[in-house]
């Protein structure tokens, strides 16, 4: 059987986490590797809670359904903390990244977490200073591979800037904020 690794993004309507997956799915697409990337929510709002995913393999994927035992959880609002099992099904080796203000030993304290790598970076903070707006989702991708390493980081650069470069045609300073968002979630995220 192959080996797949599944990732689960949580947050909020509107904070970009199906489009993270979906410009983390096209980075690994980009590669030559097989990849799921979708969302699961149904007729929610602006604001509520919601899940995207991504599988990514060396061989053809055949399961499709929700990740319920993800490798990687993504959280891109700390609200959801203590309001959704964010860990539910995330192994003791799992790897957990948070969008916050405080440090990875009061996150593994504020979950009660035994194992598991915990990683923090402030993505709102730097998405409103590259962005001009908090849009957690592209510093998240920044963070997720300098934490597990899915994809180089020049891979997703690139990938993204193209992508990027397609929906924003005429914004070229949005494709050079997101880009710089990733760049400094890479290089301030923390971890134990």
């Amino acid at each position: 059987m192959a080996k797949i690794l599944e990732i689960r993004w949580h947050g909020r309507g509107g904070q970009g986490a199906k489009t993270g997956s979906t410009l983390l799915g096209e980075a690994i697409v980009s590669m030559g590797r097989y990849v799921q990337a979708f969302p699961d929510y149904g007729p929610e709002r602006m604001g509520a809670p919601m899940r995207a995913y991504n599988r990514i393999s060396d061989e053809p994927i055949t399961i499709h359904c929700g990740v319920t035992n993800p490798h990687v959880v993504l959280v891109l609002d700390q609200t959801l903390l203590g309001k959704v099992d964010v860990t539910q099904g995330l192994p003791e080796d799992g790897t957990i990244i948070v969008n916050t203000t405080h440090t990875p030993a009061e996150i593994r304290a504020k979950l009660n977490l035994k194992g598991r790598k915990v990683f923090t970076v402030d993505a709102d903070r730097i998405s409103t200073e590259t962005i001009g707006r908090a849009f957690p989702n592209t510093p998240m991708l920044g963070a997720l591979v300098r934490a597990t390493g899915v994809v180089p980081i020049e891979e997703l650069l690139e990938s993204t800037r193209h992508r990027l470069t397609k929906k924003f045609r005429t914004k070229p300073e949005a494709v050079e904020g997101n880009i710089k968002a990733i760049e400094r979630a890479y290089q301030e995220v923390r971890g134990e």
